[in-house]
């Protein structure tokens, strides 16, 4: 069984394909942008109708922190849009009847209740400072969900929390805030700083999953069938950027200053994932963050020689 994941080189992409090959899968395929243009309906219509995979996994998205989405909001709505268009759509021209589209926690509602359930979708304002990237993300789900009910296809969305692990983006300009902690910590270290500066209040709440349970959510449910297209995928757990920083500074060993820059935005103030669908359906998170962590910056150490 051919299996397509797109983008194979990300965070997420990268541990998918990895945990195919742990589960015994053989045929999966790949292509970089040099091979594939994912943004080219054509190109993208055309790479399925000769590979002529039975799965496609869509991990593929352009991604970024709360600096990235307010600078690039433009291309953050447009890539994303045409990425998940091209990929839907020439699946189901393709006659693929199974599809895994991987969104995020930004796309629920700014003030809604928390934890957050799948069925708050659309249901009050976004935050402001994603908003771009969250009303791509919904498109696609929504997409997914006509696209079952009219063509009788097998298309999930799965919704995973806040993302870390090996292969992660690390440029403190355009990534995320736990890869951004790991790497200012780690200038900390190497440099004897006496104090690490860190955006916001640190009083916000994120929920964080490592990224081998995400890929193992997407293997879990690829073939699965379910009555509901849209899962949350988290870990169950929060505590304050205040809480993340202090873990990382334990892990490396330091004992100097935090210092928040107010100035910057902290996004929303709570998002944790009710992961109860997913956990009726038989799927849980395994990786605890300790263990995760390390994982994370071994590989961290590796990448940053």
């Amino acid at each position: 069984m051919k299996i397509f994941v797109a983008g194979h080189n990300g965070l997420v992409g990268s541990a998918i394909v990895k945990k195919l090959k742990a589960k015994g899968y053989k045929n999966i395929l790949t292509a970089d942008r040099k091979k594939l243009d994912l943004l080219d309906q054509k190109a993208v219509f055309n790479y399925l109708k000769k590979n002529k995979p039975k799965i496609v996994i869509i991990a593929a998205a352009k991604v970024g922190g709360i600096s990235a989405n307010n600078e690039f909001g433009a291309e953050f709505i447009y890539e994303n849009l045409q990425i998940q268009n091209n990929l839907i759509h020439s699946s189901y021209l393709n006659n693929i009847k199974n599809l895994i589209f991987l969104g995020s926690s930004c796309i629920y509602p700014k003030f809604a209740k928390q934890p957050l359930k799948e069925e708050y979708l659309l249901s009050g304002k976004l935050e402001e400072t994603n908003l771009p990237y969250a009303v791509a993300k919904i498109a696609g789900i929504k997409m997914c969900e006509a696209y079952n009910k009219q063509y009788k296809t097998n298309y999930k969305c799965l919704m995973p929390t806040n993302t870390y692990g090996p292969n992660d983006n690390y440029n403190l300009m355009t990534s995320h805030f736990f890869p951004a902690l790991i790497h200012k910590a780690h200038m900390c270290k190497i440099k004897n700083k006496k104090s690490i500066e860190v955006w916001g209040s640190g009083k916000v709440y994120r929920e964080m999953i490592f990224v081998d349970d995400v890929a193992d959510a997407c293997v879990y449910f690829m073939n699965k069938k379910t009555k509901h297209s849209l899962i949350n995928i988290g870990s169950g757990k929060h505590m304050t950027i205040l809480n993340y920083v202090k873990f990382i500074l334990k892990k490396l060993n330091l004992n100097i200053k935090i210092k928040f820059i107010k100035s910057k935005p902290d996004g929303v103030y709570k998002k944790l994932l009710d992961i109860s669908r997913a956990k009726k359906y038989g799927w849980i998170a395994k990786t605890s963050l300790n263990s995760g962590f390390d994982i994370t910056y071994k590989s961290f150490l590796k990448e940053n020689k």
